[in-house]
């Protein structure tokens, strides 16, 4: 469970203060599929890197299964990242010197998993890649390398996914099957989904849609969605 207590997040800069996150209160239980969405600039992706340990809050607390993560080390957090978060980026952030599989492989032994390459071609094998494990990411289309960063994503089966913008540099149809492999191996991995979008189609793929604007989460809606 993901419990987040009057979140700020404040930049100051030539005698000026931004407010860009405002007293953010959130739960979210183990296992759901949440989108959030608003307006550029609402404090979307500022709110995902702060879950994930990759940015400081001002004040506020983010509780990962009851562990206050604002008050780990940056060792501890990269322990914590390794091992129970998962990350889909909407500009992929792939190795372009590694192969398909090397790029899975290495997430994979960076956390120390064993059977490293079989389940890194095993999971290539589910995204639609099995024939492509030797190719480099330049050698991929933009849907076949948003399929290559999910499964890099889900390799150590992680408990937490964040994912930002994941679709936003694709066509309907590659989107559809990025949202469609997302919403599957959601099914069958049970991982906490946290999908950044600003697009309503994506959103109402999930199982509850958040709305930020200015900082606040404007709105807490649940979905049709099971």
């Amino acid at each position: 469970m993901i419990e987040i207590q009057q979140l700020t997040k404040s930049l100051h800069g030539g005698g000026h203060r931004v407010d860009i996150l405002t007293g953010i209160d959130l739960t979210i239980p183990d296992g759901q599929f949440v989108a959030v969405t608003g307006p550029s600039g609402s404090g979307k992706t500022t709110l995902l890197s702060l879950i994930a340990g990759l940015d400081v809050p001002t004040s506020g607390s983010i509780r990962v299964d009851g562990e206050d993560i604002t008050k780990l080390n940056e060792d501890e957090l990269a322990l914590l990242r390794g091992r129970r978060f998962g990350f889909v980026f909407q500009n992929f952030h792939l190795i372009p010197t590694l192969t398909a599989i090397e790029n899975v492989i290495l997430s994979a032994e960076l956390t120390g998993a064993s059977s490293a390459h079989k389940k890194s071609e095993d999971l290539l094998g589910v995204v639609g890649l099995g024939d492509r494990l030797h190719h480099y990411p330049s050698q991929l289309s933009g849907g076949e390398q948003q399929r290559l960063s999910l499964a890099r994503a889900f390799v150590n089966e992680p408990d937490i996914v964040l994912a930002d913008e994941p679709t936003g540099n694709l066509d309907s149809k590659n989107s559809k099957r990025i949202l469609d492999l997302i919403a599957e191996l959601h099914r069958v991995k049970q991982a906490t989904i946290i999908l950044v979008t600003h697009e309503p189609h994506v959103a109402e793929r999930t199982q509850r849609i958040l709305t930020m604007d200015d900082g606040k989460i404007v709105s807490d809606t649940p979905t049709n969605t099971l």
